[in-house]
């Protein structure tokens, strides 16, 4: 299985879209909403033309508890929008799968659709949550607020985003946003049933198996290389740490 990841190039992009135009525009104007939103593709489809027409916001219940949200809807995306609907009945689907009944293209003929644009450009990692990861990316790299974007798709931590966009944790950012409320909670939580130092524990425990097992002749390239790769995200992780004051 292939990595899901975002589109971060601007002209890989603009192809990816002229792509999704050679197939039909409607699969284009998805695209553009998943970018330019965050909004999962599954959500998209669902849409009605009532639902996005001259709206500045949508708000759609996300995660298995339906928490709502809100994604905001950029100027340059609502007139695009807006020309693409036009004329349309309201209550038809917004992405619709055939002119002549009212239902939505399936997820999986999406996700086909994604898929194929992809490999027509040499891209591989293409899939449902490229649209969100892209405007994920697009987003951090933009403004560098990864809370933001943890509130918005419901994480339960920003490490989680970090990794959902391909990014490494900057502690630093972390540690400097904290407040003395976060501080004083997350002093609680680490103390609470003694989470804090079983979690050091473990983390000790599964660095000394590694350690201990470095010299074994049963070990392939590929544990090397995950160790290889632990090592260098955890030096990264304790410079940023040892840095923060």
């Amino acid at each position: 299985m292939n990595w899901v990841a975002p589109i971060k190039d601007a002209e890989t992009l603009k192809l990816f879209g002229e792509k999704l135009k050679e197939v039909d525009y409607k699969y284009y104007i998805m695209f553009e909403i998943g970018i330019g939103t965050g909004l999962q593709l599954k959500d998209i489809l669902k849409f009605k033309v009532k639902d996005v027409r001259g709206k500045s916001e949508i708000t759609v219940k996300i995660g298995t508890k339906n928490i709502e949200n809100t994604f905001k809807i950029p100027k340059d995306l609502q007139k695009i929008i807006s020309n693409f609907t036009e004329h349309r009945d309201p209550d038809s689907y917004l992405i619709l799968g055939h002119s002549t009944n009212n239902k939505p293209v399936s997820r999986e003929q999406a996700y086909r659709i994604l898929r194929a644009a992809g490999h027509k450009i040499g891209l591989n990692s293409i899939g449902a949550q490229t649209m969100r990861k892209t405007f994920a990316w697009n987003y951090y790299k933009e403004t560098g607020d990864i809370y933001y974007l943890q509130n918005l798709f419901n994480h339960a931590s920003p490490s989680i985003t970090y990794r959902f966009i391909g990014e490494k944790p900057n502690i630093e950012v972390f540690l400097k946003k904290m407040t003395p409320q976060e501080n004083e909670k997350s002093r609680y939580l680490l103390y609470l049933n003694g989470n804090g130092k079983k979690r050091l524990d473990k983390i000790i425990d599964t660095l000394t198996e590694i350690r201990d097992n470095f010299d074994s002749p049963r070990n392939n390239d590929a544990f090397y290389g995950r160790v290889d790769c632990l090592l260098e995200e955890l030096d990264s992780l304790m410079d940023n740490y040892n840095q923060t004051k």
